[in-house]
This record gives structure tokens, sequence and C-alpha cells, in this order.
């Protein structure tokens, strides 16, 4: 297994063929995908026709960029992904932190764990000037992930979705982090 990244219990790994399960597993949870999706699961089609191929096209245009498959250290267990993308094609100083865990992994500090990881190597290997992730505002888990990550609440916002789901009517929040404010905090 080649490791891009090893945290104190986590290994991130880039994906592989062998992953459709994995995933499939992943997105099949309602309450993992409550809300992507209101709960409905990702076809297994889907998956491996255009999701783990966009996941596996990431890391060829991107160097040191893309989505990872965690993986837990003491037991090789998938755990989940975590995604640091730039927001756009030929921008890599502004970075998209995104994660997606099973409900096994939940409230035990993986997603913070992760994100703190790539945030760091962003900061300091990469060249990142600005990190950022979005939820639904009503997210209350995944916000509390963003703020024990270091990002801070920049936006709220609303987005126009043919298919909105429970909980869209109260919008979208933005959190990011720069780096000079990244600095400031492992100073302090």
């Amino acid at each position: 297994m080649e490791v891009y990244l090893e945290t104190e219990r986590l290994f991130l790994r880039r994906f592989t063929e062998d992953d459709v399960e994995n995933l499939h597993d992943l997105d099949g949870d309602p309450e993992v995908m409550r809300f992507l999706t209101g709960g409905e699961p990702t076809p297994r089609g889907v998956i491996e026709n255009e999701i783990l191929p966009r996941f596996l096209r990431y890391h060829e245009r991107f160097d040191g960029f893309g989505i990872w498959a965690a993986i837990e250290k003491s037991t090789g267990e998938f755990l989940g992904w975590f995604g640091f993308k730039p927001s756009e094609e030929s921008v890599t100083d502004e970075v998209e932190l995104g994660y997606r865990l099973r409900r096994s992994a939940w409230n035990k500090g993986y997603a913070t764990e992760g994100s703190r990881a790539l945030i760091r190597k962003g900061f300091t290997g990469l060249g990142v000037q600005r990190v950022f992730a979005q939820t639904m505002a009503v997210n209350l888990a995944s916000r509390r992930v963003m703020e024990k990550s270091g990002l801070r609440l920049v936006r709220a916002f609303h987005e126009e979705w043919p298919n909105p789901i429970a909980g869209s009517e109260h919008g979208e929040v933005e959190y990011a982090l720069l780096r000079a404010d990244w600095e400031q905090q492992e100073e302090g």
C-alpha cells in the first residue's frame, strides 16, 4: 500500500480500482448520505463509471492533491475518504477540503485528525494559501469538524438545487483558513 499521508491513527492512500465495494458500502448508508442526497444511496454503476474514475483522475492532474482512501492503521479497515483539491482547474493555492466517513468512524476524531494533517501538508509543502470547506448549514457534525480543524465561518449562502433535500432551506455555509492564520495558530 502506497501511503500518501500518515497520522497517528490513519493512513491516507490513493484509491484503486479495487475500492468500488468500499465506496459502494460508504455511499449506501442513508445516514452517511443524509446531507448529500437526502439519504439516497449512490448506485454501484455511478461509483464504477463516474465517481471512482474522477477520484483517480485528480492525482493525474494535480501533484499532491486529490482524494484519498482513509484506512485505520490498527485494523486496516476502510473508514472513508478525504479530499484536498484545487477549487479551480489551474489554481492550487486555494484548496477545498472534504471528507466522508463510515458511521462506525463518527465521533472518534478521525475527520478532524485527517483534516488537520491535510491542512498542514497543504500549507507546509504544497504552496496552499487558503483552505475552505462547505456543508449544509444544518450539518452540525461537519461544521464542528471544520471548526476543530481550525477553519472559521466566512459566509452563509443559498444554492438552487434541482432536488432539494430536508434542511436545504437553511442554506449552506463555508468555512476557511488562511495560511497566515494557520501559522499564527501553530505558534500560539
